[in-house]
């Protein structure tokens, strides 16, 4: 059964950095795009950034351009999100997320979704 494990989340203070990590087990997801989104309570899920499955094309939330990378390893199965300058409004639950269909920035054009590892962000 395909698995998406996300870790990496926790506290930090405002101008910290995090690195969370997306496992995939039972599925390499192969060819696939892989993204990162978040919701914060009592907000809707919202894009944060996507990479393509060689790599070489990513996208970005304005709001987390130029603080947030994300990178993957397909040899293992594994996607990162680099949060650096973090922000008091960056708190949140972070969801990895494979294979869109369609649009990469649209949560509901994918089906494979993590857990999900909460990241707050203290001023």
């Amino acid at each position: 059964q395909e698995q998406l494990v996300e870790s990496g989340g926790g506290l930090v203070q405002a101008g910290g950095s995090l690195r969370l990590s997306c496992a995939a087990s039972g599925h390499t997801f192969s060819g696939a795009p892989m993204g990162w989104f978040r919701q914060a309570p009592g907000k809707e899920r919202e894009f944060v950034s996507v990479i393509s499955w060689s790599g070489g094309s990513t996208f970005y939330a304005d709001s987390v351009k130029g603080r947030f990378t994300i990178s993957r390893d397909n040899a293992k199965n594994t996607v990162y999100l680099q949060m650096n300058s973090l922000k008091p409004e960056d708190t949140a639950v972070y969801y990895c997320a494979a294979d869109p269909e369609g649009s990469w920035k649209d949560p509901s054009d994918y089906s494979a979704w993590g857990q999900g590892t909460q990241v707050t962000v203290s001023s």
